[in-house]
């Protein structure tokens, strides 16, 4: 039965499955992968510091005690981290991976083997070639090659390059192919003063945090300022001057400090802008600080002296720093800070409301803070990085974290934070904490005296004295480590309303009574020492009750003061209830301001909470009534106010219940698993429970966003499923199962995705830093006594049964205490529930299903765990009940997407996305734990639902993706190799239990299966191999040709990235067994070649479209093929067009290079014998389908030379591929326990990075490297394996096969790659020589160059290498028919093309590999008595005579004209070798094409066409074909230079001559394409037509019409050019260029036409040349000549080099005019050329008009412009020499033309006819003309030789003032009206010129107007051949713009002179 790919098939039974086929032997690899190793599951203990004894105490104080105390039962998936949920390429990992990487060494990346050897070889190159021959004989070779020429047999060759090419590989392919909370420590120096250690959380950093520091001094009688004069006048220099004073004033305070000892007042303060001293970034996190202060006050000075120097106002600190002066968190370096001034403290201004003003001035530049006169101190502190865990530290309890090793040391005290907002953490430790804030006391009203007011705070559990209990003043320096049981706040002297700053911290005892309250004491303290005055005398009492209606009482309070003691059981009452006979402050107003904040993790401090916490220790305790506030609830009501209180939980506030979120949760499960008994009656309080849940889990998820990760989970309830939970003990008042009990905490994840402690339990290092980590006692070591009656010792034996708590209960049952022992078990109930739930509250827990699912999983691994199950068959382990809800809730979710997918808003669509992530992370659980036959078949449900509605929606995209997602999560599990059943046979033979030796890897089991099973996505395969199927066939089915989604690519690139790194797939029979999962890949990837990315820069000429390839019926998988599998075929028009696949070319992508780097991966790992036997199976066609992908895989994976990476990255690369640069962290600041991460990938050529270190880019030069050679070494294995699979019938691959190779040598290669590269390639040719020699001999052309070039190499091993593979080459040539002159020839022309082409190409490496081939020849004893050796040498000397132009082009390489030159040279010396001197044109083509000169570059590509035109009519006689050149002549005269007259030519039919791939008809052809192209890019689009003249033949011939229709579109585009470019196209510009001086050298006294760009300006050109010959020759010796006269040598200095740089114009005759018509004509076939130089007679350039000559030079060019040069030499030279008078009469002509052209322009332009009119007619310019005409006009000549130009230039006035009259007309009708006087200006100015020039234009010659004809008859036939002939000559003059009279032509006149 066929399945069509996009249905799943299927899947086989596993269990049975294994069952059924057992591996026969016991260990060993392949055993591994047959099942899930025995201990991948799991429960480990996670001690926590103290275990629970709470059986006395109140049962919610012993819940919590025993949540934050019990040992954490977590499930541990041994293997998890070996899924691809971890992905192995984090930064990390790979670096890990990549130890060890050898330096691959690359020719590109290294310098030529040492400088000296260079600098010796330029300076004796001319030297070395002088005695070129001799030197070769006696230079050294490279090492030759051991044994290569011995005979040795093809099979032992193949195995010793296999042996070797395989030893010291990189074990990992894909470790070669593209990872918080901070402390700063404050500490001190010990000496002086020292004040604390102390830690700071900071959990919502931002730029306002101060750390502030008050300094208090013993009172003393005074207000403040007078007490802190003294320390601000006396001056520490004027000690001894002020010695009395001083000793007064420390007399005075010995006296206080004896008697006021424990009194303080306020004496200064200073602020610390934290923000500015540790960095900006702290923003960005939560923070620690760690703070160490030492204090010295000094005396330096009073006020008025230092208020100049002091910089307060601008900044109090001095900051000295060891490191850089702003830090950031993660390199943050030790500082001290300094502070030198403290602010004097005021008496009126100690609120913190003025604290905050001033903190505010102190961060800007204000006049406040001047005005505070400062106390010169000092202050250090020492900033520093803490450790993650300080020893000797006290929790804000003032507890020993740990016990302390020395008692002496100074601890770090931990400062409890009060966050600015909440901060939603759940509690983990106990504490119970209280503070109280006295702020203000208002005693005005109060009679007597009370003025210098303490307040002494007491916290009592009872009425009398005695029963006052610890508290502690926070703001005391004096080091305390216990509570006091009394604490005073400090005294302002003389003040009757007080404000105070202090904190008082109180510990809070477990259980609370109405007894316990705080008694504030308010006591006057008398400073001076009066007789029978007490020193304190009571003045007011004020009280607050710690419990109001059972609950805690805090808040703000304004107390009553009572001014007499208060009575007998008044701490049960409120201070504001007027108790009888008690005297008031003030009438019993609110005198006394405090704030009572808790701090409490038994306390909930929500009214919601507390009942229903209350309620359900009611029913465990059966304690009834129950008092809740002043309410009694009776047992008959309890369940419904039970009830009543479960959906009351939504309405507590957000921050208790995530205190309490533990203990909550464990209650409602227990409430779930264990229904109450109330009033003997069953109450199923199940639904209730688990809607509540729901509803807490979506607040949670909708309030506290930014604590989820990427697929919105909530951290705060995956770690409470990871660590708290565990399975409920159903048994009443007995502990849960396991050692333990209940514990909290949180995590992500549902089963051990890390054995790491997560950090989350850092409370955000906002609580306390004891409990950031689980390995520090959360509970203090030396607790007071009811804290020790509470948490008791350590339980010490974990090693009892597992089962024996769980089963442990009282001997008979116990239904009083109101619970029944039932036997539920969470994950069942919770599965029931689920399905049975409806309407919102399934919406609800479908919105945080993921919750439930790990809930679930974590249930049901407890339960196999405690009732010993683990080991269990899989099929026996759960009822079938339970499966059947699975079942039923799969079902319910896996509909759901398809419901949404219609519409899908972004917030449903964010959902189904959960959801689906949340099922598939399900069932990956499931496949840990459950049937794993019923979890696939749950898996296909899934598929067959989302398939049914794909290909019915009209966007299927949303559903595609999160199918994608789904089958990725499910791949992500650690055991995806073993559920794929790698062992397992597609076609089982018969014995009933196949087994697999452990050592035969495949050969034993592939013979009997068909091969090609193994290599399609057939329904054996894909149900045997499951997951793997569904893998690639997702692959199969969604390439698209835009890759528009790659996640499928990433998806198998992960897999293959996992696997490949995976410690237990490491030996290589295991990951054979690996790869064959995925050999049907090879398949799907060869299919879509023509979509990949062309990463060679051209197309694949032996790709086929994907018609063809399914016209052969091959075995790959196409679309038509896959759906045809079943027999029918889905409609196309229903198909998303996503599914089609084109032979479109794709733009790059990443997916492209990822997908080719996994079809490496396959390759090198999959059974060689199992792919030989494929590729023989394969066709022709799919071989070279194969074939074109490895192509492209070698250009795919080339290396960047290291230059590039020093250059690429100073920006972000292109292919940066990179979709999530910031990758999220889960709760604990950690990836270790993160799932499958969807966008994570594993290619990162690009980085985040925009700059790197060298070091950085070193490494990264490394891997690129070593991945290009490893991706090259696995090419070459493969084809290595196809060649041994060819058969006779299938030899014609053997050119794809070489074709390969070919082009890995073309590219960037590793030296080590290129010698198993060469060894390949000689043992191919020694195998298949005929392929070589007689069919591919373009490929034989090929490997010569390539063979060549190596040959030249930089790198000895490279060079040794290549002159073995040359020698060999040329020996077996040669045994084939006793000559090699195809190699001679080849390798001749391609050391041509070589020398033409390459930049690097260095002859001297060239020279050593010569003498190799000479060494090998000679050593070679087998063919030293035939002709073969000395062939060799003439083949070699001839190469070496070719290298020396080589020098010569080298050193003219930046001399662009002289390098074409000496190019010609060559292939001019060519001209008997036709292959050559085809090689050198085309070398020379390449050239101009370089440099933009495309008509150079088109005519060498005519003269290549010629050239083979020439001889292919020797070799036949085709009538279509050219004959020869003469065809050529009317593209180019110089063409005939190609022709094949010498008697030395060779003949085309000699071996190895005309053998190239251009001589045939073909490559003339694209000759002339090429040709076509190139002068249309010139703009030449004239030539373009005839150059398809002689095209159009050939393909009319050929009854090409697809040709033919692109010719004509192509001449079309081309005659349109030519139409609409009229009068806008510019060709070349020409410039006759003299070099004079010995310094040329040959070019001396050498004259040549330079063609150069179009609008090149003289001062460009001879810019260009000066600073080129400038740079060689020096500055100060080239001078260029600036005028065109003849040079004389004889004048010019001999030590310089001149050079005279002339415009030059095309020069024709008159006759030539007539074919030179267009544009085009006057500016192609160029080989005449004019310039003029005026000149005097006696030297001068310019004289009067009667004495001004001009010299008129007409050069002559050996060849036409534009030819295969730029520059031509002068071959000819005539001069003219013109008269004044002839020259007056050329000036004349063209100012007529230019009136003429303007005249008649087309369309007009006035202003340029008005400027042309302005210069002749103008008022300005009159005595241009009229002068001309004075001098040479104004007399009749004497000599009559000059009666005809005086005649001419009579005429030539009388043109131009007819030309002057039209041109005035012309205007006229032009202008508007605001130019009306001008034109009438320029009438009057044209009339007074002609009325000057009438009687010198009048005056006529007699002599030149005697009658010829006397006879009147003859006359008219005299004027009627006058007339005929003035007609021709006008219709020639009159384009220049002239009017022709009569007398021009000589009519009338007899004298022969004057006659036409």
């Amino acid at each position: 039965m066929s399945v069509p790919l996009t249905e799943a098939v299927d899947p086989v039974d596993l269990e049975d499955y294994l069952i059924t086929h057992p591996l026969t032997m016991d260990s060993g690899p392949l055993r591994d992968l047959l099942e899930f190793p025995p201990d991948d599951i799991e429960v480990v203990y996670s001690p926590r510091e103290c275990a629970e004894n709470c059986s006395e105490m109140d049962p919610h104080v012993r819940d919590c005690v025993r949540s934050y105390t019990e040992d954490w039962a977590i499930v541990n998936r041994k293997y998890h981290k070996l899924g691809t949920g971890f992905n192995p390429n984090t930064l990390d990992k790979q670096k890990e991976r990549q130890k060890g990487l050898p330096k691959q060494i690359f020719e590109s990346d290294e310098a030529p083997d040492g400088n000296s050897y260079q600098d010796e070889q330029v300076m004796c190159l001319k030297t070395f070639w002088a005695c070129s021959i001799f030197d070769l004989k006696n230079s050294l070779p490279d090492a030759l090659l051991p044994n290569l020429l011995d005979r040795t047999p093809n099979e032992e060759i193949d195995h010793q390059n296999d042996d070797q090419r395989k030893s010291n590989r990189h074990k990992e392919l894909f470790a070669l192919h593209p990872a918080p909370d901070e402390i700063f420590g404050f500490e001190s120096n010990p000496s002086q003063i020292n004040l604390f250690i102390s830690i700071f959380s900071i959990t919502y950093p931002s730029q306002d945090v101060f750390l502030v520091i008050k300094l208090e001094k013993v009172l003393q009688q005074g207000d403040i300022g007078e007490c802190a004069e003294p320390y601000m006048i006396f001056k520490e220099a004027d000690a001894a001057k002020n010695k009395e004073k001083l000793e007064k004033l420390k007399s005075q305070a010995e006296q206080f400090c004896q008697r006021l000892g424990k009194y303080r007042m306020p004496f200064a303060w200073t602020a610390i802008h934290l923000m500015n001293i540790v960095s900006k970034n702290l923003l960005e996190t939560n923070v620690v600080l760690f703070v160490f202060l030492h204090f010295v006050l000094e005396r330096k000075g009073s006020w008025s002296e230092r208020r100049n120097s002091s910089i307060v106002g601008r900044r109090s600190l001095e900051r000295t720093t060891s490191g850089d002066e702003t830090c950031n968190l993660t390199s943050f370096r030790p500082a001290t800070l300094t502070v030198t001034n403290f602010f004097k403290q005021e008496g009126d201004r100690l609120s913190d409301e003025d604290l905050y003003k001033f903190l505010a001035d102190m961060r800007r530049p204000s006049s406040v803070l001047r005005r505070l006169r400062p106390i010169t101190a000092q202050l250090k502190i020492d900033i520093s990085p803490a450790p993650e865990n300080p020893h000797y530290c006290l929790t804000p309890e003032l507890l020993q974290v740990k016990l302390y090793p020395d008692s002496r040391v100074r601890p770090t005290r931990e400062i409890l934070e009060f966050p600015a907002r909440d901060v939603y953490i759940p509690n983990t430790t106990y504490r119970n904490l209280l503070y109280v804030y006295p702020q203000s006391l208002n005693f005005a009203n109060r009679q007597g005296s009370a003025r210098n007011i303490t307040v002494k705070v007491q916290f009592m559990y009872g009425e009398d004295p005695s029963n006052a209990m610890p508290v502690r003043n926070m703001l005391l320096i004096i080091l305390i480590t216990e509570f006091e049981l009394v604490t005073e706040l400090m005294i302002l002297f003389l003040n009757r309303s007080p404000d105070f700053h202090e904190e008082i911290k109180i510990k809070l005892p477990a259980t609370l009574t109405d007894h316990h309250h705080l008694l504030f004491t308010f006591y006057h303290v008398s400073c001076q020492q009066k007789q029978n005055t007490p020193l304190e005398t009571p003045v007011g009492y004020t009280w607050i009750p710690m419990l109001q209606n059972g609950r805690l009482k805090t808040g703000q309070f304004c107390l009553p003061v009572s001014l007499e003691k208060p009575p007998q059981a008044y701490s049960v009452l409120s201070p504001e209830v007027p108790l009888p006979g008690m005297k008031w402050v003030d009438n019993h107003k609110g005198v006394f301001n405090v704030e009572v904040v808790a701090v409490s993790s038994i306390h909930t401090q929500d009214p919601y909470l507390d009942k229903f916490f209350a309620l359900v220790h009611a029913l465990d305790e059966h304690m009834f009534p129950v008092r809740i506030g002043d309410m009694r609830i009776m047992e008959n009501n309890l369940e419904n106010e039970l009830k009543s209180s479960i959906s009351a939980l939504n309405s507590s506030q957000l921050e208790p219940v995530v205190r309490f979120l533990h203990l909550l949760l464990d209650k409602l499960i227990l409430l779930v698993v264990r229904p109450p008994v109330i009033a003997g009656q069953i109450v199923n309080l199940g639904q209730a429970s688990f809607e509540a849940m729901a509803s807490i889990i979506n607040r949670l998820h909708k309030n506290l966003e930014g604590n989820q990760d990427q697929h919105g989970r909530n951290n705060l309830l995956t770690s409470y499923i990871y660590y708290v939970f565990r399975l409920p003990n159903t048994y009443p008042n007995s502990p849960s199962p396991g050692p333990g009990g209940l514990g909290g905490s949180v995590h992500y994840a549902t089963m051990a995705r890390s054995a790491v402690r997560p950090a989350s339990l850092n409370l955000n290092r906002s609580r306390s830093l004891s409990n950031s980590n689980p390995d520090i006692s959360g509970t203090p070591t030396s607790p007071d006594d009811e804290v020790r009656s509470i948490i008791g010792s350590k339980a010490t034996d974990r090693s009892c049964n597992r089962m024996s708590s769980h089963t442990e209960t009282s001997s008979f049952l116990q239904t009083l205490t109101g619970r029944l022992p039932t036997k539920k078990l969470f994950h069942e109930e919770l599965a029931l529930q689920w399905v049975v739930c409806s309407g919102s509250v399934r919406e609800a827990a479908l919105q945080q299903a993921w919750f439930f699912f790990e809930l679930m999983v974590k249930s049901m691994v407890h339960h196999l765990y405690f009732a010993d199950k683990l080991d269990a068959p899989r099929k026996n382990r759960f009822p079938e009940r339970f499966m059947d809800d699975i079942c039923a809730l799969v079902s319910t979710i896996r509909s759901f997407p398809c419901i949404f997918s219609f519409c899908s808003p972004v917030q449903d669509t964010e959902m189904i996305e959960r959801l689906n992530t949340s099922l598939a992370f399900f069932l990956n659980d499931l496949l840990s734990i459950m049937d794993r036959g019923f979890v696939f078949s749950l898996i296909k449900a899934c598929y067959k639902q989302v398939s049914s509605k794909l290909y019915s929606l009209p966007n299927p995209s949303i559903l595609v993706s999160l199918r994608l997602d789904f089958l990725r999560i499910i791949c992500s599990h650690e055991h995806y190799v073993t559920l794929n059943l790698p062992c397992s046979l597609l076609t089982p033979p018969a014995s009933p239990s196949p087994s697999v030796s452990s050592s035969s890897g495949f050969s034993t089991n592939v013979q009997d299966q068909k091969i090609a099973n193994m290599f399609e996505l057939s329904v054996p395969f894909r149900q045997q191999h499951y997951l793997a199927g569904l893998v690639l066939t997702e692959l199969a089915v969604i390439l698209d040709p835009d890759w528009g989604s790659p996640e499928v690519i990433n998806m198998v690139h992960n897999l293959l990235s996992s696997h490949d790194s995976d410690p237990r797939y490491s030996d290589p029979q295991v990951k054979a067994r690996v790869a064959m999962l995925y050999l049907p890949l090879i398949g799907v990837i060869m299919e879509t070649v023509p979509q990949l990315y062309d990463f060679t820069g051209i197309l694949c000429t032996s790709c086929v479209t994907i018609d063809d390839y399914e016209s052969e019926g091959g075995s790959m998988i196409s679309q038509t093929v896959a759906m045809a599998i079943a027999g029918t075929s889905v409609p196309q028009l229903t198909r998303p067009s996503s599914f089609l696949l084109t032979s479109t070319v794709q733009k790059y992508s990443p997916s492209d290079r990822s997908l080719l780097i996994c079809l490496l991966w396959v390759l090198r790992n999959a059974d060689e014998s199992v792919l030989q036997k494929w590729f023989t199976d394969l066709s022709v066609l799919q071989l070279n389908r194969l074939l074109d992908l490895l192509y492209l895989c070698v250009s795919c994976f080339e290396y960047k030379v290291r230059k590039y990476w020093l250059v690429a990255f100073k920006f972000p690369r292109g292919m940066e591929w990179d979709s999530d640069k910031n990758p999220g962290t889960n709760a604990f600041g950690s990836q270790e326990n993160l799932r499958w991460r969807k966008d994570m990938t594993h290619w990162r050529q690009n980085t985040e990075k925009l700059d790197k270190s060298r070091a950085e880019i070193e490494h990264e030069a490394l891997i690129d490297g070593n991945l290009a050679t490893e991706a090259n070494l696995i090419i070459l294995d493969t084809l290595e394996i196809a060649t041994v699979s060819v058969t006779e019938s299938k030899e014609s691959i053997l050119g794809g096969v070489l074709k390969v190779l070919l082009h890995s040598m073309a590219c960037n290669q590793s030296a080590l790659y290129l010698q198993h590269c060469f060894a390949t390639q000689r043992a191919l040719v020694s195998k298949f020589p005929e392929l070589l020699f007689e069919e591919e001999t373009e490929q034989c052309a090929d490997l010569c160059l390539r063979l060549l070039r190596h040959c030249s190499s930089s790198i000895s091993t490279i060079r040794s290498h290549a002159s073995a593979s040359l020698y060999l080459l040329m020996r077996q040539n040669f045994e084939i028919g006793n000559n090699f002159a195809r190699v001679k020839m080849q390798v001749t022309m391609s050391l041509s093309s070589l020398v033409g082409t390459s930049q690097n190409f260095n002859e001297e490496f060239l020279r050593r590999s010569l003498k190799t081939i000479l060494t090998y020849a000679e050593e070679d004893l087998e063919l030293r008595e035939t002709t073969f050796p000395d062939q060799v040498q003439d083949l070699v000397f001839n190469l070496h005579m070719i290298l020396s132009d080589t020098v010569k082009m080298k050193e003219h390489q930046e001399d662009p004209e002289m390098l074409i030159d000496l190019m010609y040279r060559i292939a001019k010396g060519y001209q008997t070798s036709p292959d050559l001197r085809l090689t050198w044109l085309q070398n020379m083509a390449g050239k101009h094409s370089e440099r933009s000169n495309h008509a150079e570059s088109a005519q060498c590509l005519v003269h290549s066409a010629a050239l083979v035109a020439e001889y292919l009519s020797m070799l036949e006689d085709r009538k279509y074909l050219p004959v020869g050149c003469v065809t050529f002549q009317n593209i180019s005269s110089n063409v005939l230079e190609e022709s094949a007259v010498s008697d030395d030519v060779v003949s085309p039919d000699e071996e190895g001559i005309c053998s190239g791939k251009y001589f045939t008809e073909a490559g003339l052809v694209g000759l002339l394409e090429q040709a076509a192209a190139s002068f249309s890019m010139a703009g030449m689009y004239e030539a373009v037509n005839e150059v398809y003249k002689v095209l159009i033949p050939i393909h009319e011939a050929n009854r090409d019409a697809k040709k033919l229709s692109t010719i004509h579109g192509k001449l079309q585009e081309a005659f349109s050019k030519i139409v609409h470019q009229d009068g806008k196209r510019m060709f070349g510009t020409y410039f006759r260029v003299g070099f004079y001086g010995t310094k040329f050298g040959d070019l001396d006294e050498q004259e040549f036409v330079y063609k150069e760009p179009a609008i090149t300006k003289l001062a460009e050109i001879s810019h260009r040349l000066e600073g080129f010959y400038g740079e060689r020759f020096g500055e100060d010796v080239v001078e260029v000549i600036k005028d065109s006269n003849p040079v004389d040598k004889c004048k010019l200095d001999p030590n310089k080099a001149y050079i005279q740089i002339t415009y030059v114009e095309p020069y024709f005759d008159t006759y030539e005019m007539k074919d030179r018509i267009t544009y085009f004509d006057k500016n192609y076939n160029l080989r005449r050329f004019m310039y003029c130089t005026p000149f005097t007679l006696d030297g001068r350039a310019h004289g009067e008009l009667h004495e001004q000559f001009k010299r008129k030079t007409i050069l002559t060019t050996s060849h036409a412009f534009p030819y295969i040069k730029t520059r031509i030499n002068v071959s000819h030279k005539e001069e003219i020499i013109l008269t004044p008078i002839e020259v007056a009469i050329e000036d004349m002509q063209k100012k007529t033309q230019e009136l003429a052209f303007a005249t008649h322009q087309d369309p007009a332009d006035p202003k340029m006819l008005q400027m042309v009119l302005q210069g002749s007619v103008g008022t300005t310019v009159n005595q241009g003309p009229l002068e001309v005409a004075q001098v040479f006009l104004s007399e009749i000549p004497n000599d009559p030789k000059l009666f005809r130009h005086h005649n001419k230039l009579r005429l030539c006035f009388k043109d131009f003032t007819k030309r002057c009259e039209d041109a005035l007309r012309k205007n006229k009708s032009l202008i508007g009206p605001d130019q009306k006087e001008y034109q009438r200006e320029l009438e009057r100015n044209y009339h007074r010129l002609k009325e000057a020039l009438q009687p010198l234009i009048n005056r006529k010659i007699p002599q030149l107007y005697k009658a010829v004809l006397p006879v009147a008859c003859h006359r008219w036939m005299l004027i009627l051949l006058y007339f005929n002939l003035a007609q021709v000559i006008f219709k020639n003059k009159n384009s220049a713009g002239m009017i022709w009279h009569k007398e021009d032509i000589g009519m009338g006149t007899g004298d022969s002179s004057g006659s036409v």
